[in-house]
This record gives structure tokens, C-alpha cells and sequence, in this order.
């Protein structure tokens, strides 16, 4: 079995670990919802390797991810519905069909051509599937940041949108006034939404500056668990347990932690 093609391989490995006649029990009990949970976790592991460019851990994990595609083909497969290759063959046709610049005798040569033509062909798939709103079919499992990121560019494709970022950030003065007015009525629900508002025009605003939200929140995360580790570093050093720092001593440690940071 080792002379067959990779895909091959584990195409037969995922049948095997799905027979009823000596199959993995665990695997024999999953189905397609219950596996979304890894195949989400997956996804984020091949984004954690890139961003530590980590490529020998970034071929495991896109493994992984692969594993996970094999896994749904399998189960499409038992029930009739599709199988692996009707899959690769799906993404090959859609492919061909959204790069005509590249795949025919169509012209593109532009950027803003080439994403014109792009999103146009979308909405043609879209109708064709009974969608008549250009929100349709935005996937409600994204990560908030990043569905509203998408809700947003879907928007402004039909000219919904501030004309740059001063206008956005006028907007986001606006929100946080309405903000501040819900904090002092006190009320839990219009405080819950009017900082949603807030959020969803933070990634407005970084739409409109040409950054990725999740990826600006990750980096931001990243940036966090740095800082804190070192303060918790400092903490352990000063032979002091945290009930016995002041917030301005906790700060200070913050502050040196910046330091160090920016200093690398």
C-alpha cells in the first residue's frame, strides 16, 4: 500500500476506520454534526501554525484539516450523497467558473476588474440557488468578527458603505456617545446592544483600513498573553503572591512588560 498516492491511502484508511467489521467505534458513531466541532478546531490550528511559522507543524495540522474533508466525504459516500472526488470535482468546476481571465478568453487584467467579475459570478450563484439577498448564505458559524466583516463587504459591493475611514470613525464617536447614554440609564439590554454597535463598527473600521478583524483581535490576543506572562514572571519573583500586589504595583509590573516588549 505504501507505492499508492497519499490521498488514496487515507481515502481507504477513512473506509476502514468507518467498517462495521473491525472499524473504530468512536469514528462509527460520528456523523456530520458532530464532527464540525474539530473540524472548526482544526482550521484554527493551521491559522495558530502560520502565524508561528511553524511549517513543520503546519503540514500536520493541515493534515488534519484534510482528514476532516475525508471524514464528511466518507459520510456523504455511506449515504449516497457524494464522495470524495465529487468534491474536488465540485471545487474544480467553481474554480474554472469564477477565473475566466485565467480558464478562458475573457480579459481581466486589473485588480478591481478581476474582484468586479468575481463578486458578480457569486451573485449569479447565488440566484441561481434561490438567494435574493446578498447576505444570503454568509455562514452563521463564522467567528462574529469575521461574519461581520463579510456582512459589511457583502454590503458595500452594492455601494453600501462609509466613503473611507474618517467617516467610520465619525460613526464609531456616534455609538460610543449612544454607549455612554446606556450606561447611565443602567439598562442591561440597550448596554449589550449599543456595545455590539461599537463592535461591529471597530470592524468596520478595519475593513475600511484593509486588516482582517479576527486577525487584528488575534494578534492583539497574542500580544496580551506575552505581557501577562511576564508579569506573572515578575509576580513570582518578588516572592509576593498576587493578593498582596496593589493594582498600581500590578501596573507597574504591565508597564516593564510593555518595555521589554517594544525593546525586542
Amino acid at each position: 500500500m505504501n507505492d499508492q498516492p497519499g490521498i488514496k491511502i487515507l481515502l481507504e484508511i477513512m473506509a476502514q476506520l468507518r467498517n462495521p467489521e473491525g472499524g473504530c467505534p468512536w469514528d462509527l458513531e460520528q456523523n456530520f454534526a458532530s464532527i464540525v466541532p474539530s473540524t472548526l478546531e482544526e482550521a484554527y490550528e493551521v491559522a495558530d501554525a502560520i502565524e508561528s511559522q511553524d511549517m513543520s507543524q503546519l503540514k500536520e495540522e493541515l493534515g488534519d484539516l484534510l482528514f476532516q474533508v475525508v471524514f464528511y466525504s466518507q459520510l456523504g459516500k455511506e449515504e449516497g450523497l457524494f464522495d470524495f472526488n465529487d468534491i474536488a470535482q465540485s471545487m474544480s468546476d467553481k474554480l474554472i467558473h469564477r477565473h475566466p481571465h485565467v480558464f478562458s478568453d475573457k480579459t481581466l487584467t486589473q485588480e478591481s476588474d478581476i474582484k468586479n467579475n468575481w463578486e458578480d459570478l457569486k451573485a449569479e450563484e447565488r440566484a441561481a440557488k434561490g438567494h435574493a439577498s446578498v447576505l444570503a448564505d454568509v455562514p452563521v458559524a463564522l467567528p462574529s468578527l469575521s461574519r461581520a466583516q463579510k456582512l459589511q463587504r457583502r454590503a458595500a459591493n452594492v455601494g453600501f458603505d462609509w466613503q473611507d475611514s474618517g467617516a467610520v470613525l465619525n460613526k464609531l464617536d456616534e455609538e460610543r456617545q449612544e454607549f455612554e447614554e446606556a450606561l447611565a440609564e443602567k439598562d442591561p439590554a440597550a448596554i449589550a446592544d449599543e456595545l455590539g454597535d461599537m463592535m461591529f463598527c471597530m470592524v468596520n473600521l478595519s475593513r475600511h483600513l484593509k486588516l482582517d478583524a479576527e486577525s487584528v483581535l488575534r494578534a492583539a490576543n497574542r500580544k496580551f498573553e506575552r505581557r501577562f506572562t511576564e508579569v506573572e514572571q515578575l509576580v513570582d519573583s518578588s516572592q509576593k503572591n498576587w493578593q498582596e500586589h496593589s493594582l498600581d504595583e500590578l501596573e507597574r509590573y504591565w508597564q516593564q512588560a510593555k518595555l521589554n516588549s517594544d525593546a525586542k
